[in-house]
């Protein structure tokens, strides 16, 4: 299906939350089945995580949809806070000032992901960009598999991330990890992504 098929819908948290088996289905397919020794384990493990994530109300998502209303790629964040695992994990393995700069006022990016089917459509790049459309904070930061040339490594680079860590380590995981960081511009008319709605058609609506 042609990405021209394909609307970028906002969601409210109770929207997910309503959707979450669809949600970790994608996930599953486009990431766990690739990267999982035990991907249906790994689903189940995320499901209990992403339900948490779901009860904050800060929660931004942003759902790729076909028109006959079937999710083919989503992504969803929360703005960082000292206690959250990733967040702390994170601020202590940089340096002080770094955390500081990247982390006290940021967008941390949980998930992004597209159905296989539906990759190198440029899906992908429109759900990360409708995530970032005037989000009030100065920075956003994710951690993604340290394949520098993986289609997801490229994808952020080419919108602007840069590393803050190589090769590193999450507490209890062998998995080698580039946490990535980009600096926000101020939210406003003029930031708007105008040619990715374009694309996609009228610009995100929340559902």
């Amino acid at each position: 299906m042609a990405s021209a098929d394909i609307r970028l819908v906002r969601w409210t948290p109770a929207r997910m939350r309503a959707r979450l088996g669809e949600v970790i289905a994608v996930y599953k397919a486009a990431f766990l089945d690739v990267h999982e020794m035990d991907p249906v384990r790994a689903a189940r493990d995320r499901m209990t995580h992403a339900r948490r994530h779901t009860e904050r109300r800060d929660l931004r998502a942003v759902a790729a949809l076909t028109s006959d209303d079937t999710l083919v790629g989503v992504t969803y964040a929360m703005p960082g806070r000292q206690g959250q695992w990733w967040h702390d994990v994170v601020a202590t393995a940089l340096s002080p000032a770094a955390s500081v700069h990247w982390l006290e006022d940021c967008l941390e990016i949980v998930e992004l992901h597209v159905l296989p089917e539906y990759q190198g459509q440029g899906i992908g790049r429109g759900l990360l960009r409708e995530l970032l459309r005037d989000v009030p904070y100065r920075t956003a930061a994710l951690s993604a598999l340290e394949l520098p040339d993986s289609r997801a490594r490229r994808l952020y680079a080419s919108e602007g991330f840069v590393p803050l860590l190589s090769n590193f380590h999450f507490p209890g995981s062998y998995t080698a990890y580039a946490v990535l960081g980009k600096e926000l511009p101020p939210p406003g008319p003029r930031h708007r992504r105008g040619a990715m709605a374009a694309r996609f058609g009228r610009p995100a609506r929340a559902l």
